[in-house]
């Protein structure tokens, strides 16, 4: 019998739960006690797994409204353990990476729970290595319930404004990067809207972009408010994505960008205010990590489109390696495919995590909107726009992602069954292929001239809930693969499909 209390509260590779009151039927599961013995049990993690027994902490964190009480639990315990404590205040969560390179600290604590609704919260790690693993959180939180003996000692903690230093690197980046005749305002005659969504990216209109040079005036929401009072802080909602391109257009701006909350993932405008996100992200990411790295393989999560392997493939002379959805996921396979010499400069998934392998791997929001402001003004010299750059990229003609929940305790075993059985089921039909390059559920073309498009079924990563991607280069092609989909999945009787009864029925 699992008497752990802290295993519901691993997500993926990072700690997540309700921190604060606020709505209704969600009670605080990261309370003091657990916030203070999840951190005992990251301490006593770095001295198993790292032997890390003394040195600097760095502590930071976004916007939201527990992070105070939570980071004096965080900082109580490293102390417990004689860790000296960098208090670096509001923080993005790349940045915090950045003090293992910067300050030399020997790990990091980042208090965040990326886009999610103002009463969550959580704890990410960081060790020079990089972040850590969903093996290590699941480690950490059985070190977690572990006996302790609290001391009471006093803690070492001085504070640090490691924002500006993280903030120099950019705009250095920057200068260097565009080269311009001034080349301390290489931003000079640019407008560049920022949208921090009330999180922690405010900075990167004050302290990287303005400095610079650039008009930001435009900017929105750049005050810090754990509460988000204005939308979701996530470069994937379409709430979010139509307030920073309506910002776009109104300040007649050259770029819009938008941050999550802690700036791990970006999105963009071009100055027409069409965005610059998901498939047309990656291939921005792509160009840009291609320069020099000629025939390199461009790592992405599994919900990327045939436009965008034939815009990698043909048009960047590169290589499209579909994985698994999960920033974590996209990074180690890249980590991976390094390792054995393959030429791999950056992993990518749609929702905006981008790593780049010139950046420690790290998926970085502001350090991805970084290499597009430089290739922006460099553009600029030439007297081209960014979005010329992938006019190439082929977009679909229509898009649709649908979920079903599976609806019996052994989720993870019912949902592979149904890609089994869906896998032999394609493989009967004439007018199916099965895709060569499956590496998370399985994706099956549709090659009817009406349809011209495929599906994707796979499991989510943490929920029992089995996310349906559809596209079609034609009009009407997704309903009509959505129907043929719909004869194999009604007899799957586990599974709720009622959203896909509701599509074909609207």
């Amino acid at each position: 019998m699992n008497t752990n209390p802290y295993k519901s509260l691993k997500s993926g590779s990072d700690i997540r739960g309700t921190a604060a009151e606020g709505v209704a039927g969600e009670a605080v599961e990261l309370t003091d006690k657990a916030v203070f013995e999840l951190t005992i049990g990251f301490c006593r993690w770095l001295e198993e797994s790292r032997s890390i027994k003394s040195g600097r902490i760095a502590v930071g964190h976004d916007s939201r409204i527990s992070a105070g009480r939570i980071k004096k639990q965080v900082i109580s315990a490293l102390s417990e353990f004689g860790f000296e404590i960098s208090d670096c205040g509001y923080a993005s969560t790349p940045a915090m990476f950045m003090t293992t390179v910067d300050l030399d600290c020997v790990a990091s604590v980042q208090i965040t729970a990326s886009h999610h609704p103002f009463n969550k919260n959580g704890l990410k790690f960081f060790t020079r290595e990089g972040g850590l693993n969903g093996s290590d959180i699941e480690r950490i939180i059985d070190l977690a319930v572990l006996p302790f003996e609290k001391t009471e000692r006093k803690p070492r903690v001085t504070a640090v404004d490691f924002m500006s230093i993280y903030a120099k690197r950019l705009r250095d980046m920057i200068c260097e990067g565009v080269n311009a005749e001034n080349y301390e305002k290489p931003l000079e005659g640019y407008r560049i809207v920022v949208d921090a969504g009330n999180g922690v990216g405010g900075f990167y209109a004050t302290d990287v972009l303005a400095p610079l040079g650039a008009d930001v005036t435009g900017s929105q929401f750049l005050e810090k408010d754990g509460m988000f009072p204005n939308h979701t802080p996530n470069p994937e909602n379409k709430e979010a994505m139509a307030s920073v391109c309506s910002a776009t257009l109104r300040s007649r701006a050259d770029l819009g960008i938008i941050f999550d909350t802690d700036v791990d993932r970006a999105g963009c405008v071009d100055e027409n205010g069409r965005e610059i996100n998901r498939n047309r992200l990656v291939a921005l990411a792509a160009i840009i990590a291609l320069e020099g790295n000629e025939g390199g393989t461009i790592v992405t999560d599994s919900v990327t489109s045939t436009g965008l392997t034939d815009f990698i493939n043909n048009t960047l002379g590169g290589v499209h390696y579909r994985f698994k959805r999960g920033y974590r996921n996209v990074i180690n396979e890249q980590l991976r495919l390094q390792s054995e010499g393959v030429n791999c400069p950056l992993a990518i998934e749609t929702s905006g995590h981008a790593a780049f392998r010139d950046n420690y791997y790290l998926d970085d929001g502001a350090y991805l909107v970084t290499k597009i402001i430089i290739k922006t003004a460099q553009m600029g010299k030439q007297g081209k726009k960014l979005d010329s750059l992938i006019a190439r990229l082929k977009d679909p003609a229509e898009e649709k992602e649908l979920r079903f929940k599976i609806n019996t305790a052994d989720f993870r075993a019912y949902g592979n069954g149904v890609i089994e059985k869906l896998e032999a089921y394609a493989e009967a039909a004439e007018d199916m292929r099965i895709a060569d390059d499956n590496r998370e559920g399985i994706r099956i073309y549709f090659d009817r001239p009406e349809e011209k498009g495929w599906l994707l079924l796979r499991l989510s990563v943490h929920d029992p809930i089995m996310p349906l991607n559809i596209e079609s280069d034609v009009e009407g092609g997704v309903k009509l693969i959505a129907k043929r989909f719909y004869a194999f999945i009604k007899e799957m009787t586990k599974l709720d499909i009622t959203p896909l009864v509701s599509f074909l029925e609207s």
